[in-house]
């Protein structure tokens, strides 16, 4: 089973299974074949598709049907669908295909496999799927090219060429469809399960990383130990909350800084530090929920119709993005509430409270500090409330009224991506803004997996004494944040967070 967090490892052994053995593929195209001759129609094989299932095609005109399949559905619109995401889409569409009830040819699917193996990426946009029988018009974009159509990404992956042009400088023939192998391209979820699946591996690093952010924002605001106490969570057991309150009670362990004011007085803090357990919690729950729908989609066959061992070929809906689209709906939703409880962390740094700087600079007036740095984060905070709006609750028919119900999960796929973006840029100001507060505290030591975090950005960013150029450490920020490099140089030290 293909697993969110050992994802690609996975996807690399199931292509290499799947290069070495067809039996379940041939097993159902034996079975397609044998459905050809029985003078029945089966939807998609000798059918048209749609509202034109009732229209029987002659088998002399099967090929020319697939094929035009393809065509037909490629009139995707937009900026395209990242290079990397979209190599997950072609990974994605073979392991489901050869989970063997889909009943494409060999030549086909080897002719897939080609394209995984020699690396050459389709070019798809990214707008035109409503999520109805899957994802149409993308997976039309990703297997034009195994026909000799279409375009792909050029070397450097800056813009795309000609498909046919690059196949032939790689000795590659089109491939010529046969039966149902078009309807076995086009139908699936591959767009949407791709862009979840990059999304998700990815926040269940980020996640631990803001719990990171937020104990160095906690150290360096003075805030109270006291609302980790496990105590607290173990009377309000949700999963995620007791996880964060443990990593942020493991990241202020040998804590100086939080020796130096245990008897301050102070009975409260704001709950952007008092509720990051129950906050950041939530959150992780939700994206668990979310990562366990995207695996059950990525091990699934989401074609439509379906070829049984015993002969059977059904025309079902395992294609349509419902579950999906809720799914990723709450992904977004999650993924923006981490950047909104930072962005308040943040806010709080620039105060001038327990005796740092006003704005995180000594010389302010004919310096601005760290003023600027929060309202980017504001402002994408602010956006991220717009793309938050779930595309599933929404529903346009299609195909006069035969595809009468839509998922427009592919919506909330491209949003889930555009969130999980602009958090990365939240938490990088929030990263930057932390360290800057915890050198006032020197020579206090925070705690050691704080201290491991604040030095390891110390290694690449200088402390700021006056205004200057902020966008490129923000940008070096949200790279470390982004390849999972604060959490593994912390957990490093100090054994795995949860």
């Amino acid at each position: 089973m293909l697993r969110i967090p050992t994802l690609y490892s996975d996807l690399a052994a199931s292509m290499d299974a799947l290069r070495a053995g067809h039996e379940a593929l041939d097993r159902s195209r034996e079975i397609v074949i044998r459905a050809l001759e029985d003078g029945q129609a089966h939807y998609g094989i000798n059918t048209g598709f749609g509202v034109l299932a009732t229209r029987s095609i002659d088998n002399s005109r099967l090929a020319e049907l697939q094929q035009n399949i393809l065509l037909s559905h490629a009139c995707g619109v937009g900026e395209p669908v990242p290079a990397e995401i979209t190599r997950l889409m072609l990974q994605l569409k073979i392991h489901a295909l050869g989970l063997g009830q889909s009943g494409i040819s060999r030549s086909t699917f080897e002719q897939l496999l080609a394209f995984e193996r020699l690396g050459l990426t389709s070019w798809v946009p990214s707008r035109g799927s409503v999520g109805a029988s899957g994802d149409l018009a993308p997976l039309a974009h990703l297997c034009l090219p195994l026909i000799g159509r279409g375009e792909v990404w050029n070397e450097t992956e800056t813009g795309k060429k000609d498909a046919a042009e690059a196949m032939r400088l790689l000795g590659i023939e089109p491939v010529r469809l046969k039966a149902k192998d078009g309807l076995a391209l086009i139908n699936g979820t591959q767009l949407m399960a791709a862009y979840g699946a990059f999304v998700l591996e990815r926040a269940l690093v980020l996640q631990r990383e803001a719990d990171i952010l937020a104990a160095m924002s906690l150290e360096a605001l003075q805030g109270s130990a006291a609302p980790f106490d496990p105590r607290i969570h173990r009377i309000r057991p949700h999963p995620g909350q007791e996880n964060v309150a443990a990593n942020i009670r493991k990241l202020l362990e040998k804590s100086e800084i939080m020796d130096s004011h245990r008897d301050c007085g102070r009975v409260q803090d704001p709950y952007c530090l008092r509720c990051v357990p129950q906050v950041h919690g939530a959150s992780r729950d939700a994206l668990a929920y979310a990562t366990g729908v995207v695996e059950i989609e990525i091990n699934s066959v989401t074609d439509n119709p379906l070829v049984f061992d015993n002969g059977d070929i059904i025309s079902g809906g395992n294609f349509h993005g419902q579950p999906l689209a809720l799914a990723l709906d709450v992904a977004a939703i999650a993924l923006a509430e981490l950047a909104s409880i930072s962005e308040r962390r943040t806010y709080l740094l620039l105060g001038g409270h327990d005796g740092l700087p006003e704005l995180l600079m000594k010389d302010t007036g004919i310096n601005s500090g760290f003023m600027i740095p929060q309202y980017t984060a504001a402002a994408l905070v602010s956006e991220n409330k717009v793309l938050c709006h779930p595309a599933s609750v929404d529903s346009i028919p299609t195909s006069l009224g035969q595809e009468d119900h839509v998922s427009m999960g592919s919506i909330s796929a491209l949003k889930l991506f555009s969130v999980l973006r602009n958090v990365e840029r939240v938490l990088a100001v929030e990263f930057l803004t932390a360290a800057q507060a915890l050198d006032f505290r020197a020579p206090l030591k925070p705690g050691q997996g704080v201290w491991l975090a604040h030095q390891f950005l110390r290694g690449q960013i200088s402390h700021a004494d006056q205004d200057y150029e902020v966008r490129n450490d923000l940008d070096t920020c949200a790279d470390i944040l982004r390849r999972g490099e604060l959490a593994s140089q912390v957990e490093a030290q100090i054994g795995p967070l949860a």
